[in-house]
């Protein structure tokens, strides 16, 4: 399931891409498989970077010596690169995540270089309201959600730090529904029969892409996108 739509973030051949928070690798192997690129992914979680590692392997390209891919076990504060390492960086699903994500935009803007491009999503104020609602829990776990963000006062902080705005959109809207059914019925999450039935929902709709559901999903991720996604450009004076 991608958050970041690539027709925003173009890969060009011989780029190097920084995904920060890459997760379970669906940014960082996407990027590699789009493009003849150097696709590196930064996690605190060594276990999430293990299954990173297992996914990619189908798609290793070995005999292509124009791509590469890697990982690294890094804090998002104190990343392990020089200035104006990258061409592109992706932090998707992650600054919510971080007690000081200031410091975090600070290091993107330290290895991007100037002129590369910058996408950066978070859960939408609206949806994720409603999960703070209906679940203290939902925010209160280990590695659980810090803070609401508010997208325009998100976007303000990063433009201070030198960047432009080229694009926002929203995404996941199916994913909202869901989402709230687990912060509604929490403590029954794993046993509940509309809950279960809704993943089996979307998870035919990841596999098999229906285009109703996929059309449904445009038309709604305006109105209920889980997601806020944000694109910006570094500026050469930054």
């Amino acid at each position: 399931m991608q958050t970041v739509n690539f027709k925003y973030l173009p890969l060009q051949p011989g780029e190097t891409i920084l995904d920060l928070g890459c997760g379970e690798g669906r940014h960082v192997i996407s990027a590699y498989l789009q493009q003849d690129v150097t696709s590196i992914g930064v996690d605190l979680s060594v276990n999430d970077l293990r299954t990173t590692r297992e996914k990619f392997q189908p798609f290793f390209e070995p005999n292509n010596t124009n791509k590469s891919f890697g990982l690294s076990a890094a804090n998002a504060l104190q990343l392990p690169f020089a200035d104006n390492t990258f061409d592109k960086v992706i932090c998707s699903e992650v600054l919510e995540h971080i007690p000081d994500f200031a410091g975090a935009l600070k290091e993107i803007e330290r290895v991007l270089k100037p002129g590369g491009l910058f996408c950066a999503s978070v859960p939408r104020t609206w949806p994720e309201k409603i999960c703070w609602y209906f679940s203290d829990a939902y925010h209160n776990v280990e590695g659980g959600h810090l803070r609401i963000f508010e997208a325009s006062k998100l976007k303000a902080q990063i433009e201070e730090l030198g960047f432009t705005s080229l694009h926002k959109h929203w995404a996941h809207a199916l994913h909202s529904p869901f989402w709230w059914l687990k912060c509604v019925f929490w403590k029954t999450q794993d046993t509940n029969w509309l809950i279960k039935q809704y993943h089996r929902f979307l998870v035919w709709d990841l596999m098999d892409k229906p285009l109703f559901t996929r059309t449904l999903e445009r038309i709604l991720n305006p109105i209920m996108g889980k997601s806020v996604v944000m694109y910006f450009r570094k500026e050469s004076n930054a």
